[in-house]
């Protein structure tokens, strides 16, 4: 773990950071070196692990508090205080009687293994794998309307060689003669108190209960690989920035026959170069020319479902908006799509040639202050401000 960079450097915040500038460094740093808009770029593709497993940690409550405390050792399932929340190193957050060697494993021998090392857990029973997650950046339109994407996976499963038991074929592990498989053994010390016996780690099994002797060589004995494969995923209509799919059982396998874990999988949207969502509904700006604003007329608005033709009014007003109901995003989870908003936006022409400049001053002499109620408005409060 001596390796790792500090999560909250990866992201690049604060340790004050707040879960919206965590959720916001994550999504810049996934972007920015996503495999997909990276392609054979290793060092890139080293720095979207890092941020995704940060990201993973500093984003889970619990996960985080034990980080905080811990470190890099508080989140890591084979470190002891990892196991028992933001509190677990020990009685007011002091780091547990587990650090005061031998005093912690006679307290450990009075409480049931509570503080720190001594714990006696089955190193046989189930236990639950851990989460992963993975990222899917998709196109404004992907997201609007659902699609299937096919993504990188990485995962530990059990060893396809020795199924899972760490043995080479042909053998299988034996019962540790030390500790008979409990995983722990029972030692007698001398203390203030008196002579105690107390529990620790079998130091034969490591632990684990069990003796290797022939260790499968594509896991070294370990009984599990870390694999990546290519999983296809179902993305729902309607889903947005910076939400996220679960996939139950998706993430590590478990051990001893315990349940997976769960695989998150974080997703980013593209900008679109036309259309902003807000929740469910889309707004886009439509430029007209001041001819088409003053006479009215068909228009061509874009959708997500294509183009459509809009009638503006005569005398349509820069910064007009109009709904096109039922032109929106799908809603998630649920029937109906949002509606979209189109603003007008006068463009006034430029570089104009001289008799085009000649026919529009023609044109302004031909109109009078009833032609424009805003600037006949304006000029009457002028003559009243100025009048007192």
């Amino acid at each position: 773990m001596a390796d790792k960079k500090d999560y909250y450097e990866v992201l690049g915040i604060d340790r004050s950071a707040g879960e919206d500038e965590i959720k916001k460094a994550y999504r810049k740093m996934a972007k920015k070196y996503h495999p997909d808009l990276n392609p054979g770029d290793k060092e890139a593709e080293k720095h979207f692990k890092e941020a995704a497993e940060a990201y993973e940690v500093l984003s889970d409550a619990d996960k985080k508090a034990r980080y905080d405390q811990f470190g890099h050792a508080g989140v890591d399932p084979n470190f002891g205080a990892g196991g028992g929340g933001a509190g677990g190193g020990g009685a007011g957050g002091l780091g547990g009687f587990g650090d005061f060697g031998d005093l912690g494993d006679i307290f450990g021998s009075f409480f049931g293994g509570g503080f720190g090392g001594s714990r006696r857990a089955d190193p046989n029973a189930p236990r639950r794998g851990q989460d992963t997650s993975a990222s899917v950046i998709l196109s404004f339109e992907e997201a609007a309307k659902g699609c299937v994407k096919k993504i990188k996976v990485t995962r530990i499963e059990n060893c396809a060689d020795c199924g899972g038991s760490g043995a080479a074929k042909g053998s299988s592990p034996k019962t540790c003669p030390i500790c008979h498989g409990a995983g722990y053994v029972n030692v007698t010390q001398r203390t203030p108190f008196g002579a105690m016996q107390t529990s620790r780690p079998c130091d034969n099994c490591h632990g684990s209960g069990k003796i290797i002797d022939n260790p499968c060589k594509t896991c070294n004995g370990k009984g599990r690989v870390r694999r990546t494969t290519e999983k296809e995923i179902n993305i729902p209509a309607g889903v947005d920035d910076g939400q996220y799919i679960n996939l139950r059982g998706g993430g590590d396998m478990g051990v001893n026959g315990g349940p997976a874990g769960d695989l998150r999988i974080n997703i980013s949207i593209r900008p679109h170069p036309i259309f902003v969502r807000d929740q469910f509904d889309v707004y886009c700006e439509v430029p007209v020319s001041f001819t088409q604003a003053a006479l009215g007329g068909d228009i061509t608005v874009p959708t997500l479902d294509g183009k459509v033709k809009f009638t503006i009014h005569e005398g349509t007003q820069p910064g007009d908006e109009f709904k096109l109901r039922g032109k929106g995003i799908q809603r998630l989870n649920y029937s109906g799509r949002g509606d979209q908003y189109v603003k007008i936006v006068v463009e006034v022409p430029r570089n104009l040639s001289k008799p085009q400049k000649e026919m529009l001053e023609k044109f302004e002499q031909s109109v009078s202050d009833d032609n424009y109620k805003k600037r006949k408005g304006f000029l009457n409060k002028l003559k009243e401000f100025f009048r007192d």
